[in-house]
């Protein structure tokens, strides 16, 4: 499921696994629900990867990005100009880690990320990783 980080209101959405970017000012996010996300190693994760996803996006057009309610400039720049990064959940340690680029390692979109997540109640370490810068 794709969409724009959703706003504080609501019932609270079941703790998510997946991937984001800031495009244009915008926290733009692709998640798996926990109970759907793929085994991988010790973790559970979403299936597509950024490049899968954008490129799924770009195919989309413009017409199709604005009905999603996603940026233009997904259209026209490459993955890897935005800052991004990803959520994970490893389960020996029952908890979840955000990885993400050190631009979106601020309070404020760490919040909005934890919430487009469903990761507000959640134990959630947040790390760098070389892939995201």
């Amino acid at each position: 499921m794709s969409a724009l980080a959703p706003p504080n209101t609501g019932p609270r959405p079941e703790p998510a696994v997946g991937i984001f970017w800031r495009v244009a000012g915008v926290l733009v996010v692709d998640r798996t629900p926990l109970s759907r996300a793929e085994p991988y190693g010790d973790c559970l994760t979403h299936g597509p990867g950024h490049y899968e996803r954008w490129d799924a996006w770009q195919r989309l057009g413009v017409r199709g990005l604005r009905k999603q309610g996603h940026p233009d400039a997904i259209r026209v720049t490459e993955y890897d100009e935005w800052p991004r990064g990803r959520v994970v959940y490893e389960v020996p340690s029952a908890r979840f880690v955000l990885y993400a680029d050190r631009r979106l390692q601020q309070p404020a979109t760490l919040a909005s990320l934890r919430t487009a997540f469903g990761l507000d109640a959640a134990d959630v370490v947040v790390r760098g990783d070389p892939h995201y810068r």
